[in-house]
């Protein structure tokens, strides 16, 4: 599949670096420019048959994915004013209208009562660390995305414990930048797309008579007792004769089965260790050979939703 665009385009295209990344249609994008014909090659990886390419981002007069009613916004908080204004010269060459709040520490940060959609957040600062920083951050501000800077990597796993959507380490890679921003505007954009709607996924459960619709959203975790299954939910508790593993298969990613006997939603873990899981509700038991693949889960829903999970 391949689009001819007049080469005073591409320049445009190429100053803005914009994103051309469609957030539903295609996982990938790559760019090839034939300075012979003055043509650019879009090659997609298709993911569904029905494509919209591109539809209103080539054409914007600036190159930004957002408009000015809906700009996006993103906050830098680094004690070191040079790392500060490094970011900001790379978030605008990758988003030129961008409005950016910089702060110099996690209390000034924290009295600005930010709504930033991306934060980038140093974790080594004097007074108060990034990581205490987020913690009270998260209690107010939930889908802010997170972005962790630091210069010593073994705190990595760590950021991730308080809903980080990525890292970067210091020195800042160019190529490692522009995949991480990039990757976080795509989900700012994603959800901006989906605003208004709301997941309305359920099942039907049929105990004793009554038929009782179950919201997956509101589902806590299951665990099998007795022949039963027991979904505990944010309204209560609901039990069936059924099978867990046919649960699981509805569920869907954001669930995942650490336990013959337990399901749990992933958006409502608190903490964990190597043998449990402790839920808002509850605590499900981890057999041992599954701990690794969900700590590997957890974390990719992390960043998946770029927020704390609770």
């Amino acid at each position: 599949m391949s689009f001819a665009v007049h080469e005073s385009k591409w320049n445009h295209l190429q100053q803005n670096r914009v994103c051309l990344q469609h957030p539903i249609s295609a996982k990938g994008v790559f760019l090839r420019y034939n300075k012979g014909r003055g043509v650019l090659l879009f090659l997609w990886e298709i993911l569904v048959k029905d494509v919209k390419l591109l539809e209103h981002k080539i054409d914007k007069s600036d190159g930004s994915l957002f408009p000015a009613k809906d700009a996006l916004c993103v906050a830098i908080c680094d004690d070191e004013k040079t790392i500060r204004d490094l970011l900001e010269e790379k978030v605008r060459e990758m988003v030129p209208s961008v409005v950016i709040e910089q702060f110099s520490s996690g209390k000034e940060l924290l009295r600005s009562k930010t709504k930033a959609d991306i934060l980038f957040l140093d974790i080594q600062m004097p007074e108060m660390d990034g990581m205490e920083v987020a913690k009270i951050l998260r209690k107010e501000r939930m889908d802010t995305l997170l972005v962790f800077i630091t210069a010593a990597p073994e705190y990595v796993f760590e950021a991730f414990d308080v809903g980080a959507f990525h890292y970067l380490v210091k020195p800042l890679s160019d190529d490692k930048f522009h995949e991480v921003f990039g990757k976080a505007v795509r989900e700012v954009e994603n959800r901006k797309f989906k605003d208004g709607e709301t997941d309305e996924k359920y099942m039907m459960v049929q105990a004793g008579g009554i038929h009782t619709k179950i919201l997956f959203r509101d589902m806590i975790y299951a665990e099998v007792f007795n022949r039963k299954v027991i979904i505990h939910t944010v309204n209560g508790d609901t039990e069936y004769y059924g099978r867990l593993s046919d649960l699981e298969k509805k569920a869907g990613e954001d669930f995942f089965r650490p336990h013959r006997s337990y399901l749990i939603h992933f958006k409502f873990v608190q903490r964990y260790d190597a043998k449990s899981i402790v839920m808002k509700k509850g605590t499900a038991l981890i057999a041992k050979q599954n701990y690794s693949e969900f700590v590997r889960q957890y974390l990719k829903y992390n960043q998946r939703k770029g927020r704390e999970i609770k």
